[in-house]
């Protein structure tokens, strides 16, 4: 019975796929709820969990794929590939009216923008710090620090290494965390009240998953306000990175 099982989650590998992650997203909401009374969001552990797991993966088989190199959770790999996340950008996108946008106002686009430009500044910096001083390695570990999707598509486009897009992946995740953990412990000190407010708050964070779990750790009715404004972080980021930041940093680097 426990192969014939095992089999059946072998052949239909997306299927388990969403089965573990929807698992891991009700457990980590458990431990939302029990540990921290819902001030740091589930999100935050699911992530954590995804991570070690990923880790135990990789160190179980060897591989590079993380726990998709073991094949009773082979879907994973499918579930997150570029194929599904491209989708969930393109549906993300879909659900933003533009109109909308122009509640926040001019300061709204200066968040943006300063969302974008900022993070990518700091993380081009320390990547520059940690050794990396070409222009590929710094622009596509600056674009990682803008969004964890912005830092493999520029990665891509200017051909960057994998060790690079990893790195600039992690770098994303690990902005995503502590936007997630951060928004709510200083949420009082940056006001966020108001729809307005959430809306410059997404502006300047840029990141889709940080944002919406601190929001809604914080004031459930601000996350489409902050979401909003922080959606509109990839499409620029995914712009600008391997375009005019790139070229930016190529000038200064000298090559």
């Amino acid at each position: 019975m426990l192969e014939i099982f095992q089999k059946a989650l072998q052949q239909n590998g997306l299927i388990t796929a969403f089965a573990v992650v929807g698992i891991i997203v009700m457990f980590s909401g458990f431990i939302s709820r029990k540990l921290t009374f819902g001030r740091v969001h589930g999100s935050a552990f699911a992530i954590l969990i995804g991570l070690v797991l990923a880790y135990w993966g990789g160190i179980h088989t060897g591989g590079q794929k993380g726990l998709a190199d073991i094949s009773l959770f082979g879907g994973i790999g499918l579930m997150g590939g570029a194929m599904l996340r491209d989708f969930a950008i393109v549906a993300t996108a879909f659900e933003v009216q533009a109109t909308e946008a122009r509640r926040a106002g001019m300061i709204g686009v200066v968040s943006l923008l300063l969302g974008t430009l900022v993070p990518f500044i700091v993380g081009a910096s320390v990547a520059y710090a940690f050794g990396y001083s070409d222009a590929v390695s710094m622009t596509t570990i600056g674009a990682g620090a803008v969004t964890y999707i912005v830092g493999p598509v520029t990665g891509a486009a200017i051909g960057a290494s994998s060790d690079v897009m990893a790195l600039s992946i992690a770098t994303g995740l690990l902005k995503a965390i502590m936007v997630m953990v951060g928004t709510p412990i200083a949420a009082r000190f940056l006001g966020l009240k108001t729809p307005r407010s959430a809306m410059v708050f997404g502006g300047l964070a840029g990141t889709v998953s940080g944002v919406s779990a601190g929001l809604a750790a914080t004031d459930r009715r601000l996350v489409p306000y902050g979401a909003l404004v922080a959606t509109f972080h990839t499409g620029i980021g995914c712009l600008l990175g391997p375009s005019l930041l790139y070229f930016a940093t190529k000038a200064i680097m000298g090559g």
